[in-house]
């Protein structure tokens, strides 16, 4: 197993990670700048994950006939480029054009990532590189977002986004030095991949992953402003705040797969959700009374823990309702993920102008509550019985 290449692949996806999460971090930055309001910012957010849940599929098939060397060099150089622009970039348009494509570049690049790491590795140690992958992913809400919002605040938010474009340089230059040169991976046609969503149960399943993460995922983009408005949290504070959630989040993401192995898909699932409405509601109580800091940011560590401890289940419980479109329902599951945090970072602007920022967090607990009422609908006895 390559462990250069391994390494690099999980820089990169380290890298397009934390230009995804950050931005939610610097939002009174972003909005003071750019002389807009911060819920309009906030919609940074909800183009970027709006363009990539649509334009993964479509990267997919524009990558598929390329070397897949090529295509990762391609992307990364296209996504530092685009990152190093969004630091000098004058006005609010011209910013969210580049978030536009940042995303499409996210959306080839990550995908591919995986791939990849599959490719390089032994058959008995696939598991193991695509875990690195996947790790990537979960250390930029640990370590990528806090060391963001720490650089912008010595250097300005737009410094944040050259030291994205630095991480994902020096991921582009491990994969230009080691990573051979790979065939395409086998093109499925999208038609294929979308068959899958004729299943009426699998439709409730990715309606389910939406709808909460509309809710959780609204938070991680308004968590700025709720949190100053909780309990006067800013600057070096709210990394630390960041680091909680996403510390909390990896642990939550462990333990949610061992409970997903003990207690089954289902039990687990409907445990986390209803484990991230409780959560998301004391946050909401939070706000409107002003709490001390330091409770604060221990309620973001149990919102961290649950929201991150829900996707496992998710993930395990989908595979048992499509067990023959495993590959086809894990990219669809992640395509409603990234729809629910552009759901959600679109109804957190508006709920952060019109009502404040206590309703953000209020309205996450009931789209909570309203996804629990979807994974509860009632679905065959077989599939049932495997997600259990």
């Amino acid at each position: 197993m390559n462990r250069f290449v391994l390494l690099s692949l999980l820089l990169s996806s380290f890298a397009v990670g934390t230009d995804d999460f950050v931005v939610g971090g610097l939002l009174p930055e972003i909005a003071a700048d750019l002389g807009v309001t911060e819920s309009v910012a906030g919609q940074l957010v909800t183009v970027f994950s709006v363009v990539y849940a649509l334009g993964a599929p479509v990267m997919a098939g524009l990558t598929a006939r390329l070397r897949r060397r090529r295509a990762l060099l391609v992307g990364s150089a296209v996504f530092v480029v685009v990152n190093l622009a969004t630091a000098v970039l004058p006005g609010y348009p011209a910013v969210l054009a580049a978030r536009v494509v940042a995303a499409l570049a996210a959306a080839a690049i990550t995908p591919l990532c995986f791939t990849t790491a599959a490719d390089v590795a032994e058959p008995d140690r696939r598991g193991r590189a695509l875990s690195m992958v996947a790790v990537g992913l979960t250390l930029a809400m640990v370590a990528g977002t806090p060391l963001g919002v720490l650089v912008a605040g010595q250097f300005g938010w737009r410094a944040s986004f050259v030291f994205v474009a630095a991480l994902s340089t020096v991921a582009l230059v491990g994969l230009a030095v080691a990573l051979p040169d790979l065939p395409p991976a086998p093109h499925v046609p999208l038609s294929r991949k979308l068959a899958v969503l004729r299943r009426p149960v699998v439709l409730l399943g990715l309606a389910s992953t939406v709808v909460a993460a509309s809710g959780g995922l609204m938070l991680t983009t308004y968590l700025a402003p709720v949190l100053r408005e909780a309990a006067g949290v800013t600057g070096d504070l709210l990394a630390v705040a960041y680091s909680c959630a996403g510390v909390a989040g990896a642990l939550g993401a462990m333990l949610g797969g061992r409970a997903t192995d003990r207690f089954g898909a289902e039990r687990s699932l409907r445990a986390a959700i209803l484990g991230h409405a409780a959560a998301l509601a004391l946050l909401a109580g939070l706000t409107a009374l002003r709490a001390p800091w330091w409770l604060a940011l221990a309620s973001v560590g149990v919102w961290g823990f649950v929201g991150w401890g829900f996707n496992p289940p998710m993930q395990a419980r989908l595979l048992a309702l499509a067990p023959h479109a495993a590959a086809e329902v894990v990219a669809l599951n992640s395509s409603a993920l990234y729809l629910g945090t552009a759901v959600g970072g679109g109804l957190g602007g508006v709920l952060l102008a019109t009502a404040g920022p206590a309703a953000v967090p209020a309205v996450g607990a009931v789209l909570q509550l309203v996804a629990l009422a979807l994974v509860a609908v009632p679905v065959s006895r077989t599939a049932r019985a495997v997600a259990a």
